[in-house]
């Protein structure tokens, strides 16, 4: 184990031992919600992968470590930060460790600890990509850049809705990440099942997922496979009235100047506001299925 990271030691020997394991975000409890919303989904997600049959790893930066899995104390730490929490993508990770203190990972940075501990499957909500306007702003995320890198999988249900989706499937084409579909032949978007962009490939079950990710890494083919599960149907929100909401966000964080790092938290908690509380719901409800999809992949994965 490297020595900048620091395992529980019930991940510790579940990865000696080869069992199912699956890393969680930590910006999703910092940046992502508020409290007490965000502890409450931390341990609904933590459950989610341990009913699903795998262990779960929170992953955050504390005192100078990369912590993989959190106990209780650590995420109420976390959950109480909120935006004090250092915001960690790659770039950030060693300032982050110099200088100590408390730091949430993104999905670049997780996806790094993840990799880094030698755990393959990785649930988030939606990933960062090409923001809407980038054409003038060139604000892409890093998160992209990370997946053609790091041989991780992330479960997610798409793009965030914020972004620009045809832009961001277009460069993790020529990043060379496959997009599979998990149930779907279209990309999802994020609160909605659909987008009507294509995926690269259908699968119908986690054996499916688990036998393509062995092929690539096994070729030698580096970098992550994202595995794009959609929003249960219950929960999907009306994609038209979102698109209204997210174009009244985007007006907002731009009246106000808003960018880089902090645009994204500032853009869901708009949301939330806009939509009285829905597009939060929604949330929750969509990381926890990937929660249990990414518990399924990891099982599969670590079977003989």
């Amino acid at each position: 184990m490297h020595p900048i990271l620091l395992p529980t030691p019930e991940i510790a020997d579940a990865l000696a031992a080869s069992r199912p394991v699956v890393a969680l975000e930590s910006t999703v409890i910092s940046h992502g919600m508020p409290y007490p919303q965000n502890l409450e989904t931390a341990r609904a997600l933590e459950a989610e992968v341990r009913a699903a049959g795998a262990i779960p790893a929170t992953i955050a930066v504390l005192d100078g470590r990369i912590r993989i899995g959190l106990d209780d104390e650590a995420l109420e730490r976390l959950a109480t930060a909120g935006h004090k929490a250092r915001k960690l993508s790659r770039r950030d990770l060693p300032i982050a460790l110099a200088g100590g203190g408390i730091g949430a990972t993104t999905v670049a940075a997780t996806m790094i600890g993840a990799r880094l501990a030698g755990i393959s499957v990785f649930a988030t909500g939606g990933i960062g990509g090409v923001h809407r306007g980038a054409e003038t702003s060139f604000d892409i995320s890093a998160d992209l850049d990370e997946l053609a890198r790091t041989s991780v999988c992330v479960v997610c249900a798409g793009a965030k809705s914020i972004l620009d989706l045809p832009k961001t499937l277009e460069v993790l084409e020529t990043r060379g990440v496959p997009v599979l579909g998990f149930g779907t032949d279209e990309f999802p978007a994020f609160y909605s099942r659909r987008s009507g962009l294509p995926v690269d490939h259908r699968c119908d079950n986690v054996t499916e997922v688990a036998d393509i990710l062995r092929a690539k890494w096994q070729l030698g083919l580096e970098g992550g496979v994202l595995l794009a599960n959609p929003i249960p149907p219950a929960d999907e929100l009306d994609a038209d009235a979102m698109e209204t909401a997210v174009s009244q966000a985007l007006a907002d964080a731009e009246a106000k100047q808003i960018k880089g790092k902090d645009i994204t938290p500032h853009l869901l908690a708009a949301l939330e506001r806009i939509t009285g509380g829905r597009s939060l719901t929604a949330n929750i409800a969509l990381i926890r299925n990937n929660a249990r999809v990414a518990a399924g992949v990891a099982a599969a994965l670590a079977a003989p």
